[in-house]
């Protein structure tokens, strides 16, 4: 059980060749109870972007604020804050900041996305 706020969450820094200017915030994970889930919460700097990629488990996104780019299986879409999206297990994707402000969005992924 946990009642909180994303404001008190100091989140995982990711920079590396395939990330930019991102930072992940565990939400809700098995560590709290919700066995088999956990939601995130990424942070997208401006220029900001997440890897092109793909793995076997789907997810499910939610967009809280800024603007986006989803790159979703050879075709991208513009995303904002009230959109959301659902990403299908196999289908290569990838989120872009497109904005000047911070792009913020939920992603809920099974258990085994997580790692």
């Amino acid at each position: 059980m946990i009642v909180s706020h994303v404001k008190d969450l100091l989140g995982t820094r990711i920079n590396n060749p395939e990330v930019k200017n991102a930072l992940k915030k565990t939400l809700i994970s098995p560590d709290e109870g919700w066995d088999g889930y956990v939601m995130r919460v990424f942070e997208l700097d401006p220029d900001g972007y997440t890897p092109k990629h793909t793995h076997p488990w789907p997810h499910i996104n939610y967009f809280l604020s800024g603007k986006g780019s989803l790159h979703l299986d050879g075709k991208d879409y513009e995303v904002e804050a009230g959109g959301f999206a659902y990403v299908p297990s196999e289908k290569m994707h990838q989120f872009k900041n497109i904005g000047d402000e911070r792009f913020i969005f939920l992603c809920i992924v099974p258990e085994e996305g997580d790692k």
